[in-house]
């Protein structure tokens, strides 16, 4: 069978954030990447810069350049687009594409806010796409539905999460996340590190019925540092970096575990007290408690240098278990940020290789698609108008 032909939007030589060379470019240009993919094509801010990007990421000559979204969408030799740029960008990148019947793998925020969404959601079929919420693949994710699919811990009455933000400094943001401080733009570590988190647990648990929450602003004053540590400037930041929110699990497609139970969440941007883990998962039942600890609140990408365990405490035995939990033999070979990644592009592929059925999905080929990442922006847009209904002097 012919390759998925891929354009890439924001594979750059001198991008600011380098998600799309070690995220992506690791698994399609792998051999089990190329089995199913081939690169054609690169859409940048201007040709000159498509041009710069393939040469310094050893692609052939003939993938072609691009620097107007409008002329890639016309491209009848591509069948995918990936957008990996700032997500402000997403729909002027996207939305010419989806309009021409194209698919699209956007990632995660899939727009600035929920309006933003939900304008580009109104495009094209929206089973032919992918959303970059790829923690609910992550080996953790996976793991957790299995356990709780034998029953072993019996019927969920409760869950609690405590994460950290810890990849950036508690007080400062490199110069090429300035925007983190600017809640207009709509990518900061609420959107993207506490948003891939929640996700994966409502694809393991089910969603809210309703939510109470409480956002802060901690720390206004953000400096801005260079390459070399050293600091540059400062901004006023109007994002929050800290969070409470609890609420009523849904019944829904999790009723088989998961009834009238409560799930509470803290996330702070920042380091964790020093020694303590930076990401636990709670997940309390009749007959026994998952427990997941992490170094840090990035399950979907970067947590895996040091061990993350997963562990059930058995109420009858009072005994405390590990439960052991890997990668596939294919996702070894690539870099760590890429594994998840490559998983979704595998499902992705055995859905289109298959004729692109139009039915549900068996357990193991679903990935998240565009509706699935409206629906959380959903939840942020009522997530931010309790934090500013409480600006509000009463």
């Amino acid at each position: 069978m012919a390759p998925i032909r891929v354009a890439i939007i924001g594979l750059s030589r001198s991008a600011k954030v380098s998600w799309a060379a070690e995220g992506h470019l690791p698994y399609l240009l792998s051999p089990r990447g190329r089995s199913h993919y081939e690169i054609v094509a690169l859409l940048n801010s201007s040709t000159g810069a498509a041009e710069a990007a393939r040469d310094h990421y050893g692609l052939p000559a003939t993938v072609k350049v691009y620097g107007d979204p409008k002329q890639l969408a016309a491209d009848q030799d591509v069948d995918l687009v990936v957008c990996v740029t700032r997500v402000d960008t997403h729909i002027a990148l996207t939305q010419d594409s989806l309009r021409a019947g194209k698919a699209v793998y956007v990632e995660w925020p899939l727009a600035e806010n929920y309006d933003a969404a939900v304008a580009l959601f109104g495009h094209g079929r929206i089973d032919n796409t992918i959303a970059g919420l790829q923690g609910r693949v992550s080996p953790i994710a996976l793991k957790l539905k299995e356990i709780l699919k034998t029953g072993r811990i019996g019927r969920v009455l409760s869950s609690d999460i405590r994460a950290f933000g810890n990849l950036l400094p508690r007080d400062a943001l490199p110069e090429g996340l300035k925007y983190f401080a600017e809640r207009n733009v709509g990518g900061n570590p609420i959107t993207i590190a506490y948003a891939h988190t929640i996700d994966y647990v409502h694809d393991i648990l089910g969603e809210f019925a309703s939510f109470e929450s409480r956002m802060q602003i901690q720390r206004q004053a953000v400096r801005i540092v260079g390459s070399d540590g050293t600091q540059t400037g400062e901004v006023q930041s109007d994002v929050p970096d800290f969070l409470a929110v609890h609420g009523k699990l849904a019944r829904g497609k999790k009723t088989d575990i998961v009834d009238d139970a409560t799930l509470a969440v803290t996330f702070r941007s920042g380091q964790q007290f020093k020694g303590t883990p930076g990401f636990a998962l709670s997940i309390n039942g009749e007959k026994g408690e998952i427990m997941v600890s992490a170094s840090g609140a990035y399950l979907h990408s970067d947590s895996y240098g040091e061990p993350i365990k997963i562990q059930v405490h058995d109420h009858a035995t009072d005994e405390v278990i590990d439960v052991a939990w890997d990668w596939k033999d294919w996702q070894k070979d690539l870099p760590v940020r890429a594994r998840i990644v490559g998983e979704l592009y595998e499902r992705y592929a055995h859905w289109w290789e298959n004729g692109r059925p139009s039915g549900p999905l068996a357990d193991g080929e679903q990935w998240p698609r565009v509706h699935d990442a409206v629906e959380r922006m959903n939840e942020f847009r009522e997530l931010f108008a309790q934090y500013d209904e409480g600006l509000v002097p009463q």
